[in-house]
């Protein structure tokens, strides 16, 4: 069984939500990236989303941008993410989400990317430019690898469209909680309930809610709503702070910590 479902399969029995970090590989470098995941796996993260670096992130806000750029900067590629992976798994069995953009696939290869990416571990793949009714060689290579495609839906997509994302995912549904780009906000975006009451109707997947999730008080309010909660930018602004600063990984690792006792 893929990671992805064990793991929801195991936080429903258990009546708990999931909490899925994201950060961004090879920010500040791979040793780090590798050391902050397994903290965060100790700190309880459930699932964890990790980011490869692209020159034109266009559903993030400047936090990622900025993550990104830094690890282009050091030469990461989506090879090296995938080797970084393989690393990650000598310890963890934590479900590792990479998230890419269409063209670092293509140039590598659908098919390739789903063989080296199966290979090693890589358990989901969200594409946010990759839109469900163009999704054809990419999900079929990767779900003969056993590699999860999960699409996202947003405020904006209508009953036709989350049903075609419904169907189309895999392992669970990423919900955008609001109309733009990744980014630490100061509240829940007002309407949340309702639109998630709308796509709980079409599916019994497990939904997962992204963006603009920035402290414990966020997250506890959205995991009374859905079954996970993704924190991603306010996780890349305290690594960012933290560079070159001893204590940085326990800093963050500790932030991990109070998120997950918040969707508790």
């Amino acid at each position: 069984m893929n990671r992805i479902d064990q793991r929801f399969q195991e936080i429903r029995a258990s009546k708990r939500k999931a909490l899925i970090p994201f950060i961004t590989a090879g920010d500040p470098d791979f040793a780090t990236t590798q050391e902050m995941v397994w903290a965060f796996e100790e700190a309880g993260a459930d699932l964890l989303e990790l980011g490869v670096p692209f020159s034109d992130p266009l559903a993030d806000g400047t936090t990622i941008q900025r993550a990104s750029q830094r690890a282009l900067e050091h030469g990461v590629t989506l090879k090296g993410v995938i080797a970084l992976v393989d690393r990650i798994r000598v310890r963890s069995q934590i479900p590792v989400i990479l998230m890419s953009y269409v063209n670092p696939i293509l140039r590598m290869g659908a098919q390739e990317f789903a063989t080296r990416a199966g290979s090693v571990g890589v358990d989901g793949v969200v594409i946010p430019d990759l839109p469900p009714e163009e999704a054809q060689e990419i999900p079929r290579c990767c779900e003969a690898s056993g590699i999860h495609t999960i699409f996202l839906a947003a405020p904006t997509s209508t009953d036709a469209r989350l049903r075609q994302i419904v169907e189309c995912s895999r392992g669970y549904i990423y919900y955008v909680s609001l109309k733009g780009v990744t980014g630490a906000r100061d509240t829940v975006e007002a309407g949340l309930e309702g639109s998630l009451n709308r796509l709980r109707r079409l599916t019994d997947k497990p939904i997962a809610v992204g963006f603009g999730i920035s402290t414990p008080a966020q997250a506890s309010t959205v995991a009374r709503l859905a079954d996970g909660v993704i924190v991603g930018s306010a996780i890349v602004e305290r690594i960012e702070r933290g560079r070159g600063k001893p204590g940085m990984v326990k800093e963050v690792a500790g932030f991990v910590r109070a998120l997950k006792q918040a969707v508790q």
